[in-house]
């Protein structure tokens, strides 16, 4: 994935190596010095009379023989290894956001393997443009304008923007939904005033960042909105005493309007009356440290009354003793009027209701691990597993958990008790049960009470069972999708290796005789690759990316047409029962494809009964109430058709239920499968809307239930009125495209234009095109089909073109033909289903569409059909 891609008009490195000309002359000029000395030496010792002239030469001598050795071995370093621009490409390969270099046309020069894998390019041809893969979104297009703009300007800069889906076509490991994107640009200036600078464009997906934020926000406002309605007053104030927050209860005992308070606008000498507030500001902590303290005073209404309360007050001080930030709970005395023991008893009790009402287990918990006090939540979630005698008693933190994992709470405890801070939570099992799991958040008691000298922690706990259920549902999902995406990008590549052998069997076909030696051999050549067509269709059904023609069918028409073949295939030990329902809905789906799935499935069902037994075929009507009551996260609460497979054979092992519906995991003998079968059904009952699940017991039998979601026919505006929209026609397959074929597939003077990158498979089909007697030229590219379309000046009847191609891709080399040959016939070829491409087209575009593999034969009808359409 990783190459460089140079555009037509820049020759030089993405990076200047910089190298040192100078410093390497005058090296090796002091070499070639040393080593003439060295010469002058041997030759002329016997002239030089003078020792001390002998032992200067000797000297240089030895020195520039010592340098050149040295030189050569590598003792002396005379160029470095390392070069800039390697290491400046290493550097972009390596990182981990989408990096895109272009020149100022926007043509690209280099892409990284981030940027790939995040637009869903299998190789560096088919790297595309931000320009070209944002087009369909007007905020991303105008992000990347403005972002363009600026670097024409020599501005760098960033933009954020949302997209309704993950920027690879086929959906990618990403997920599918909205994504969020951050695009970041700048210029890269090259050496040399000729230069143009090239630009940078860095893009990342910033989906989980944006959920991150959403849900910290959205607990944060929930935690506000619960803080601001308490039963108690709360106040928080700064470290001048300057009040930055007050709850909407002790607003309302104030009579302070919430809408025209302003942070700061208040002190706390504005809401204590009387010389409660020398009480206030006589609290404080030690350097460091925090200190809580109980207050009784008054507080001041707006009107000037005052009224009786109790402050639990807590104040912070820093390193070197200045105050610091205060937070204070104010409780109501006597009703807010009078001080009396029964007001100050009924402040508590709406304090333990609130206490008791939260939505999280809250206990403390002393330095040994000793429960102290607990919440009533924090007894409902652990019920069974400690009770509030157990509490009386002194149970320790112990008990709730198992001991495996008691190693991780002890150490969080110990944490608590040295005043530790950002203790990581802790998810645990339940210690009785493995379908439940817990959150622990262990908080440090920084300072104890008067009340609690004995507190050492705070234990805060939640459930998270439904959360860890839709994290393995969740990476199941991945797992599947990844599979998927591999197994429809390798079937697409195997497609055009088998159209390649297809075409020319049949071309060695047209000039061979039954007769002939060759002709058996060819024969072979064409069966075995029709076999491996099969397998490819099985891949891309798995990876919902084959070809399909839905229709609206009763599923007890299907099912009795299908009887008589299910009963020949499961033999005469077996039974065959069909129970079907009432009344039915109809469905939409590919009735060759179905058929498919209820063989594989009878099939399986056979092979899992060697003895003999009964297999079971129901239907019935799934109402919304009762697919609900199924308990499936995933499935709607929808109308559904349900089909059952029941058999009574082996069963599957639990161990392996997850892995059932993966490409070429079998349980049978080497030999007797592909393991391609359920991952084929499983594809197609996902591309057809539908759901699968399975029931399954060792020694009793398997259930597989297959749920299609209710047709409801919509009212559409008949042909030829405003809105009707033309349906791409299926070409050269068999009755499903047209009851007859046409008979006549000559050429004539028919002019075809057959776009294809693989050269294999174009080379193929314009002999064969030719061989019925079309005028055939070729592109390897859609830029190269408009050049082409343009040097004959548009005198072409029909273009044949693949859908996935470098530089362009089919649908928008007929987005850009349409504009200047609106009425110009067009035909995609492609190893994918139309529908993983049409979307990208206008809703009324027309054109045809041809599957890959396909044959001689086919391609010259879907050619002569296109052109008498």
């Amino acid at each position: 994935m990783t190459k460089l891609r140079q555009a037509e008009d820049y020759r030089g490195p993405i990076v200047d190596r910089g190298a040192r000309p100078a410093l390497v002359m005058r090296i090796v000029l002091l070499a070639l010095v040393l080593t003439a000395s060295a010469g002058a030496f041997i030759l002329f010792k016997d002239q030089l009379g003078s020792e001390i002239v002998l032992g200067m030469l000797g000297i240089l001598a030895m020195v520039g023989i010592f340098f050149l050795v040295s030189a050569v071995i590598g003792f002396i370093e005379i160029m470095p290894d390392a070069r800039p621009d390697e290491l400046a490409r290493a550097f972009l390969d390596g990182h981990p956001d989408g990096t895109l270099i272009t020149d100022r046309k926007g043509r690209i020069v280099y892409a990284n393997a981030a940027y790939g894998l995040l637009t869903g390019a299998r190789d560096a041809t088919d790297v595309q443009s931000l320009e070209t893969i944002l087009a369909r979104d007007r905020d991303a297009t105008e992000a990347v304008y403005r972002l363009t703009n600026g670097l024409r300007e020599g501005k760098a800069g960033h933009e954020e923007f949302r997209l309704m889906k993950p920027l690879a076509p086929q959906g990618g490991s990403a997920g599918a939904g909205a994504h969020w994107f951050r695009l970041k640009a700048r210029a890269l200036p090259l050496s040399g005033q000729d230069r143009n600078p090239l630009f940078l464009w860095q893009i990342s997906d910033i989906t989980a960042d944006r959920d991150d934020q959403e849900r910290f926000f959205k607990e944060l406002q929930n935690a506000i909105d619960y803080l601001d309605h308490a039963p108690v007053g709360f106040f928080s104030a700064g470290r001048r005493g300057d009040v930055v927050y007050i709850n909407a209860t002790l607003a309302d005992w104030l009579g302070i309007d919430l809408a025209k308070f302003q942070p700061g606008s208040l002190t706390i000498a504005d809401l204590v009356a009387g010389e409660g507030l020398a009480l206030v500001q006589a609290v404080q902590a030690e350097p460091g440290l925090k200190k809580t303290k109980t207050l009784d005073l008054d507080l001041r209404r707006s009107n000037g009354q005052s009224f009786g309360v109790r402050l639990i007050h807590r104040v912070s001080s820093a390193r070197d003793g200045a105050p610091g930030e205060s937070r204070t709970i104010v409780l109501a005395r006597s009703g807010m009027d009078e001080e009396t023991d029964a007001s100050a008893s009924a402040a508590a009790m709406r304090f333990n209701r609130f206490f008791n009402n939260t939505p999280m287990a809250i206990a403390s918990l002393d330095g040994e691990g000793r429960i102290l006090r607990t919440n009533a939540p924090f007894l409902k979630l652990f019920s069974g597993v400690v009770s509030q005698s157990d509490m009386e008693s002194g149970a320790k933190l112990e008990i709730l958990v198992r001991e495996a994992d008691w190693p991780r709470v002890a150490e969080a405890l110990s944490a608590a008790k040295d005043r530790q801070s950002d203790i990581p939570p802790i998810d645990l099992p339940h210690r009785t049960s493995d379908e439940r799991h817990f959150r622990f958040y262990v908080n440090a008691v920084s300072d104890q009470s008067d009340e609690a000298p004995e507190e050492s922690a705070i234990l805060y706990a939640v459930e998270i069972t439904e959360q860890k259920a839709l994290e393995t549902q969740m990476a199941q999902t991945q797992k599947m999708n990844a599979v998927g995406t591999l197994a429809g990008g390798i079937a697409h590549d195997f497609n055009n290796v088998l159209t390649a052998v297809l075409l020319s069997a049949d071309h060695l076909l047209l000039s061979a005789r039954p007769s002939d030696p060759s002709f058996a051999d060819l024969m072979e050549i064409k069966r075995n690759a029709n076999r491996a067509a099969v397998l490819v269709r099985q891949l891309l059904a798995f990876s919902r990316k084959q070809t399909m023609r839905p229709t609206v069918l009763n599923m007890t028409d299907v099912i009795g047409d299908l009887r008589m073949l299910l009963n020949r295939m499961t033999g005469t030990n077996i039974k065959l029962e069909v129970n079907y329902g009432r009344d039915l809905w109809p469905v939409k789906t590919d009735l060759g494809q179905f058929e498919q799935v209820m063989i594989n499935l009878v099939v399986n069902a056979r092979d899992a009964m060697p003895h003999g037994g009964t297999i079971t075929l129901a239907t019935r009507n799934l109402t919304g109430a009762e697919a609900a009551a199924m308990n499936r996260r995933e499935l709607p609460a929808e109308d559904f058709v349900m089909v059952e497979v029941s058999d009574e054979g082996t069963g599957i092992a639990p161990e392996i239920v997850d892995k059932i519906f993966e490409p070429f995991f079998t349980t049978k003998e080497v030999g007797k499968g592909t393991g391609l079968g359920l991952s084929m059904v499983y594809g197609i009952v996902k591309q057809s809307g539908g759901y699968i699940y399975l029931d399954s017991e060792l020694g009793r039998g398997t259930t597989f239930q297959i749920l299609l979601p209710r047709h409801i026919e919509e009212v559409l505006p008949a042909s030829g009125e405003p809105g009707a929209i033309d349906e791409p026609l299926k070409l050269g397959t068999s009755a499903a495209a047209k009851a007859e074929e046409p008979t006549d597939l000559t050429g004539g003077s028919a002019v075809v234009l057959l776009v294809e990158d693989e050269e294999a498979v174009r080379r193929g089909g314009k002999r064969m095109l030719e061989t019925r007697g079309y005028t055939v030229y070729e592109a390897g590219s859609g830029v190269e089909a408009l050049e082409v379309m343009e040097e004959l000046d548009g005198a072409v009847d029909i273009v044949v073109s693949d859908v996935v191609m470098p530089e362009m891709d089919g649908p928008t080399l007929l987005t850009e033909l349409r504009k200047s040959y609106p009425d110009l016939k067009f035909i995609f070829v492609s190893g994918y289903a139309e529908d993983a491409f049409a979307r990208n087209l206008p809703a009324d575009a027309k054109f045809g569409f041809l599957p890959k593999p396909f044959s001689l034969k086919q391609l010259a009808i879907a050619v002569r059909e296109m052109l008498d359409a």
